[in-house]
């Protein structure tokens, strides 16, 4: 190994630049060294590292110290005159000829008043490049750098050794830098735009590096860093204690579980719909966020997420959070909401069951999910279905078990809450025994109640005033089960009726646990609108169950023909009982008369007999194995798409918990709340770290209205009543808003 403070250039060069000397190291040991202050060594140095092909002649350039296109010039004249071409004195002056030392005199008494550099360059009469090199090279001296804006001429500065200074506000660690400041350091960056921890990045990919820990600066100004406030929300949601306890970690590498999960959980906050937008955000603005020099590449992170989905430990995954959720929030579990989404499947290279799918009002290939969320709507898990499998078959053989799994107590009664779609009188007669009950809308054609039996309900619910027309009865089943039967009045007449085996509901609350279903449409909506619930994170497949029956496609084909042909016929046979006497009929591009049109309904009466029992003979379901290949039999993958939705979920929950918590700040929090959420996370701030101290202070700059900066600083004080250390660091995340005039 190199010495630690060396610069790895390539896998097999690394240069150390000491007080003196420049030393440059092989596998072997050290092969070069030479002064530092003799540039005929320098350029030899260059020349002959790059002949030997240790690294490419742009990085050794870069590393000692001279241009590019200089080395590439004295790599000519070493090949076409030797040595002494390249150690020969050069033609440039040996004393600054813009900066001259009178000039230099002034622009460092400039420099010492506080100046900033674009104004001594304009000053003395040189450009701005000029004066920075001369920085860099150490003949100026910038005593300080301004916190943020542009700094008065008169700023007192920073004291010299021996000066004693006045009292002042307590410092952070380092002066934070500017937006300017880092975009010219991400873009100059010699190993890649933001890479600045090269040493641990070459570390890890020769797998000597388990990860790389978070290491914040003090920066100012930074993008999106609002997003900072959600993270004692989403710790709070298990985001890292969840996925830890499954997976541990991940393989050695520099990107580490909890980096990813950040990652993907700061992107849905943000609205960053997949990875591929990463491409739009500065990578070293986003990385700074993480502890990091940059987030993480479109194509590093898709690794990442295939190395988790290698693990196969997406369900245990989901198991673990959704006891999580139930424990932190057990009086959310009397009733839970039960429905179906469909991701459509745009591809065409593999055959996937077909969906109805609401939104385009046909059916379309894809994955249904079934989603089952808590009284207050909030996603628990997520179960996909095999094929084409309903609600009712999931609820009997996967829903209805992993809820009872959840509830601590195994005889406790809960109620299920879904759409039409799940009507089966004998299902509610099974799901009575199994300790279920079921609110649902009543499927089918009904008589009208007199609007006398109706009376008028109120009651305060979350602060909002609700008035419903409510009548109640006892009613029977076709099977015999007795059920409650709730039907609510709107103004235009219209009667919508609800049937629930729960016997102790008012009737109120059976209305209203109903009609709440809208909270669970308006999740999928929001999720697909905000967090991207239906891209697609991977195209890949895995193979399905060949012997998962199907419907037989030749049998559909004959019920097919049999109905066009049925419903031919029924045409023809209206029409001929019209027919005049001595008329013709237009029958499939002939016209018949009367006797023809009889012998040709005869004739297609016939085929239809001759079909029914050819159909018949069919049988209604084959297994997919007798229609499709092996290879042909498969499914989208379902362990990287269940990660992401999990990530999402928390993000939503933890979304959620933040808007609650503006309740008393917005009388209508449930219609602004979410809105202000995203202006906060979109939000510019500093970040501020202090190891002395033990904290990292993210500072905002305040929100567009008085009235929401106010709102912000009441998340700060809530978020800092909680102590919470950012994820691999000792630092205590604490959170300043900035003061805000009374209206």
């Amino acid at each position: 190994m190199p010495p630690p403070d060396a610069r790895i250039v390539s896998s097999r060069l690394a240069i150390q630049h000491t007080e003196d000397e420049l030393i440059a190291f092989d596998s072997a040991g050290p092969i070069y060294r030479c002064r530092r202050d003799d540039p005929a060594a320098l350029r030899l140095a260059a020349v002959q590292l790059s002949q030997l092909g240790l690294a490419p002649t742009r990085d050794i350039a870069a590393a000692v110290g001279i241009s590019r296109q200089r080395v590439h010039v004295h790599l000519k004249r070493y090949a076409e005159q030797g040595i002494a071409a390249v150690v020969g004195q050069t033609r440039r002056p040996k004393t600054p000829h813009r900066l001259t030392e009178a000039l230099q005199v002034e622009a460092q008494r400039l420099l010492d008043d506080g100046w900033p550099v674009s104004r001594v360059a304009q000053q003395v009469g040189v450009c701005n490049g000029t004066v920075r090199l001369a920085i860099q090279r150490g003949r100026l001296h910038q005593r300080f750098k301004p916190r943020m804006g542009r700094p008065s001429k008169n700023r007192v500065p920073e004291p010299v050794d021996g000066e004693s200074a006045a009292p002042e506000m307590p410092r952070h660690d380092e002066e934070p830098s500017s937006p300017g400041q880092r975009a010219h350091e991400d873009q100059t960056g010699e190993q890649g735009v933001a890479v600045k921890r090269w040493l641990e990045r070459v570390l890890a990919r020769t797998g000597n590096l388990v990860e790389a820990a978070p290491v914040f600066c003090a920066a100012q100004a930074i993008p999106s860093a609002g997003v900072m406030l959600a993270l004692p929300w989403l710790l709070g949601q298990g985001l890292i204690d969840v996925p830890k306890s499954v997976f541990f970690r991940l393989r050695n590498g520099f990107y580490g579980l909890s980096t990813v999960l950040l990652t993907l959980a700061f992107m849905g906050l943000l609205r960053v719909r997949n990875p591929e937008q990463l491409k739009r955000r500065a990578p070293g603005e986003f990385g700074l966020l993480l502890g990091l020099d940059r987030v993480p590449e479109v194509k590093t992170l898709r690794r990442k997420l295939a190395e988790l989905g290698l693990r196969g430990q997406a369900s245990t995954l989901q198991q673990r959070f959704a006891e999580r959720w139930v424990e932190g929030n057990p009086e959310q579990l009397g009733f839970f909401y039960l429905d179906g989404h469909v991701r459509v499947y745009n591809g065409r290279k593999h055959s996937l069951p077909k969906h109805h799918v609401q939104k385009r009002g046909r059916p379309m290939p894809g994955t249904q999910d079934f989603f089952v969320n808590d009284a207050r709507a909030e996603p628990l898990f997520v179960v996909t279905a095999p094929a084409t499998e309903g609600l009712l078959r999931m609820m009997e053989e996967q829903l209805l078990p992993e809820i009872r799994n959840l509830l601590a107590d195994p005889t406790r009664r809960v109620t299920i809450v879904f759409d039409r779609e799940g009507w089966s009188p004998e299902a509610f007669l099974r799901f009575r025994d199994l300790g279920f009950d079921v609110l649902s809308y009543r499927k089918g054609h009904q008589s009208t109640w007199q609007a006398r039996f109706f009376h008028e309900l109120v009651e305060i619910v979350d602060g909002h005033k609700v008035v419903y027309w409510l009548a109640e009865r006892q009613v029977k089943l076709s099977n015999g089960l007795p059920v409650r039967e709730v039907r609510r009045l709107t103004d235009n007449g219209h009667q919508t009726a609800v049937i629930t085996t729960n016997q102790q509901m008012t009737t109120f609350e059976v209305a209203h646990r109903m009609f709440s279903r809208w909270r669970q449409e308006n999740f999928f909506r929001y999720m697909r609108h905000e967090f991207d619930l239906d891209h697609m994170c991977t195209y890949a497949v895995e193979g399905a169950d060949p012997e998962r029956l199907v419907t037989n496609p030749e049998r559909a084909q004959l019920d097919k023909e049999m109905k066009t042909k049925r419903e031919q016929l029924d045409r023809i046979v209206g029409r001929r009982m019209h027919l005049k006497p001595g008329a013709k009929l237009r029958v499939e591009q002939r016209s018949l008369d009367e006797d023809q049109v009889d012998e040709w309904i005869k004739a297609r009466e016939h085929e239809l007999a001759c079909l029914k029992p050819k159909r018949d003979a069919l049988p209604k379901e084959i297994p997919l194995g007798q229609i499709l290949d092996d290879g042909q039999v498969v499914q989208l993958e379902r362990e990287r798409k269940i990660l992401t939705d999990l990530v999402k979920m928390v993000a939503y929950r933890a979304e959620s918990e933040m808007a609650r918590c503006l309740a008393p700040a917005f009388k209508r929090h449930e219609d602004e709340a979410r809105q202000l959420l995203q202006s906060v996370y979109q939000a510019t701030a500093d970040l501020l770290p202090d190891t002395a101290a033990g904290t990292l202070t993210v500072r905002f700059h305040g929100l567009s209205t008085p009235r929401a900066t106010r709102a912000l600083s009441d998340l700060c004080n809530i978020a800092n009543a909680t102590p919470i250390r950012y994820p691999g660091t000792p630092l205590r995340l604490r959170y300043e808003a900035p003061e805000c005039r009374v209206e």
